[in-house]
Order: structure tokens, then C-alpha cells, then sequence
């Protein structure tokens, strides 16, 4: 039941596993890429509980030892604090050039060991085992690796590409509803971004994807990576098209930065609301019809997930304060920040000529209703 999505970088191609049992599977998949037989892995608190002795289990079936790095869950564990630990507890292993750092465990885990490997002897080769929704449909993929600044996110880091991917359906299984909606959040993303036909399916399957339907999860997640996998390998630093995978970013970031990345906004719950503001805007500026807005906000509601400025609990800076963090994002060029717009839905844009005034129109409108 293994399906594949080869993402193929000259010289830097990898492959994309997804299915049932990959973890089991670890040390079959894993091996032929070894220059021996062991590998150090790094995970957090809350994956190594659920899944460690798992994958150590599916390594030694192939002779593979292993050590790990077991760091606390959390955004802000995507710290130079915990950067500094991992690469010395690396070095401490005595990683080689040839051998594989595995990162087992969801974004935050999957940025910070790319970015450790990207650095360690100059660059050694990792594995992502993403264990969340959101891992294994965006961050995993790619090779966007880093960590967060209090300045914000993601400012720190490098591209360093991994040499697998291992996307197990059944860790899904143990996320709970709030963090597989977040996942979901990104998987909504990509049909609004390229494919009306795959956000057409979600309306009618994402329910069953949410309960646990394994062939939804596998087509949802595949299709995904299919979608990343296409647009990296035209536009691998992000220089264009790849830009648009931002879609609901812009405004995401400066709400998680707003909100201190915690758990008050989930990351993907902040791509979510960021993309129902996009799609406002563009309505706003005469890019798209209201409709379209409409329906992402109610497909958005139907599966339970935040929507608007209003869903986020607590305090929320006012809209100006909003706009100067929306500044530090990464797509800034020349001072002037780029969004992610759209045409209609799966027909999204990247351009600067945004009025400051329009996007301050929306975000005090936004913050009135709460």
C-alpha cells in the first residue's frame, strides 16, 4: 500500500514513501543508504513516547543501532539553545559526513535537525520521519530547515535537502483532533493555491480523512507532496514560484508572533486563518468574487477548524502592530512585502502591489469583529 513521490533535484533527488507500517519498515528503507549500520535520531518528548522503541524496532530488523536526542516538544524548542545542543550531542556521537541524522517527529523537530545536519562538518545527510499531518504534507519536504528568531519565524536557517522521507499514516492515528486539523490546514492550502480540482475533493472527503480514513489520508497526503514536490524542483530557493507554497502565511506569521508561538495558534490553525484572510483581500482588491472567500471560510468551519481573527483566543495586537511584524516576513524584498493572492480558487499569485491601506483596512474590520 507504499506509494511514492520522487522529488527530482539534479544531483539532490529523494524520494517520498507513504503508507501504513513505514516505521517497521525503517531499517529495510533506511539500510541501502548507510555507510554503516547505525544512525543517531533526534525527536521530542511527546514522539518518543509514542513512537521511538517502534522505529528502533524497525531499524534493528536490519542490524541498524541507534542513538537518541530526546528534546522538549514545543515551537520553542526551534531555539539557538537547542540548536547548540543537538549539533554538540552529534558531534558527541561522532557523526561522519557519510552518515544519516534521522529527525523523528513533527515540524519544530524536522526544521531544527535539518538545520543541524545542513551545519555539522559543513553538511551530512538526514532522513525526515514526520510524524504530524503538517510534517509529512509541507515541512518535511523540500529541504527549508531553520529556527525562529524572537523577530520571527523561520528567519535563521538554510536549504538542505533530505535523502528520504518517510511518511507513516498510521502515527497519524495517535495526533489528537486539534493537531491533525492544524495539519490539515496546510493540505488545504494546496488546493487553494493550484488545484481547485483537489480542494473540490476535500469538500467532500476531508470529513473522512479527519476520521481516520487510511486510502483519504494516503491520496490527501500524496497529492500534497506531489503538489510541494512539483513546484520545489522548478523554484528550489524560493527565488519565485516556490513562493507561493506562503499562501495564508504572511498573515499566519504575524499572528504567531503575535500570539508568542504557542498554543494559543497552532502554526497550521495560523495557515488556515491565513488563507481565509488572503482570499478576503484578494475579493477586496477586485482579484477574485466574494463567493470565493465564502467557500473557504465554510469548508474551513464544516471541519471544525479556526476561520477568522475571532477563533484565536486572548488578546490580539491592534492592526498596526500586526502590519510592522507582517515586515519580518522572509518574502520581504527591498522593504516591500509580498503576498500571496489569488485569481480564484487554485489560481494563486505572488505580487507586491499591495495597498498598505487595504491590508489595514481588513485587519481593523478583522480585530472589530472579535
Amino acid at each position: 500500500m507504499m506509494e511514492t513521490v520522487h522529488v527530482g533535484l539534479e544531483g539532490r533527488a529523494y524520494d517520498i514513501h507513504i503508507g501504513p507500517g513505514l516505521l517497521a519498515q525503517a531499517g529495510a528503507l533506511i539500510g541501502p543508504m548507510l555507510a554503516r549500520k547505525q544512525v543517531c535520531v533526534v525527536t521530542d518528548e511527546n514522539v518518543a513516547e509514542l513512537h521511538l522503541e517502534t522505529l528502533r524496532a524497525g531499524l534493528a530488523t536490519d542490524g541498524i543501532s541507534m542513538e537518541a536526542l530526546v528534546l522538549p516538544a514545543g515551537e520553542s524548542t526551534k531555539s539557538w539553545a537547542h540548536l547548540e545542543q543537538t549539533v554538540e550531542w552529534l558531534l558527541a556521537q561522532r557523526v561522519e559526513r557519510r552518515d544519516l541524522v534521522v529527525a523523528l517527529g513533527g515540524g519544530v523537530i524536522g526544521d531544527l535537525t535539518g538545520f543541524a545536519a545542513a551545519i555539522l562538518r559543513r553538511g551530512v545527510g538526514f532522513v525526515q520521519i514526520p510524524t504530524s499531518l503538517l510534517a509529512q504534507v509541507d515541512s518535511s519536504v523540500g529541504g527549508k530547515t531553520g529556527i525562529n528568531s524572537p523577530l520571527g519565524k523561520n528567519l535563521v536557517g538554510a536549504f538542505h535537502q533530505p535523502k528520504l522521507v518517510l511518511a507513516d499514516i498510521d502515527v497519524l492515528g495517535t495526533l489528537t483532533p486539534r493537531d491533525f486539523l492544524a495539519g490539515y490546514g496546510e493540505v488545504v492550502k494546496y488546493g487553494l493555491l493550484g488545484d481547485a480540482a483537489f480542494f473540490e475533493w476535500l469538500e467532500k472527503l476531508g470529513p473522512k480523512l479527519a476520521a481516520g480514513d487510511v486510502e483519504a489520508r494516503i491520496a490527501a497526503v500524496r497529492r500534497s507532496c506531489e503538489m510541494k514536490a512539483e513546484i520545489v524542483m522548478r523554484d528550489e530557493t524560493e527565488q519565485g514560484d516556490r513562493a507561493l507554497l506562503n499562501l495564508g502565511h504572511t498573515f499566519c506569521h504575524a499572528l504567531e508572533a503575535a500570539t508568542g508561538y504557542g498554543d494559543r495558534l497552532l502554526h497550521g490553525e495560523g495557515v488556515a486563518v491565513g488563507c481565509a484572510l488572503a482570499f478576503e483581500l484578494s475579493a477586496r482588491l477586485g482579484l477574485c468574487s466574494q463567493e470565493d472567500p465564502s467557500r473557504v471560510r465554510q469548508h474551513l468551519r464544516e471541519m471544525g477548524m479556526k476561520v477568522d481573527l475571532k477563533d484565536i483566543e486572548g488578546e490580539l495586537p491592534d492592526a498596526d502592530v500586526l502590519l510592522d511584524l507582517m515586515g519580518q516576513d522572509k518574502k520581504v524584498v527591498d522593504g516591500q512585502l509580498r503576498f500571496i493572492l489569488a485569481r480564484g480558487i487554485g489560481n494563486a499569485f505572488v505580487t507586491a502591489d499591495v495597498p498598505r491601506d487595504v491590508v489595514r483596512a481588513l485587519l481593523v474590520q478583522e480585530l472589530a469583529n472579535r
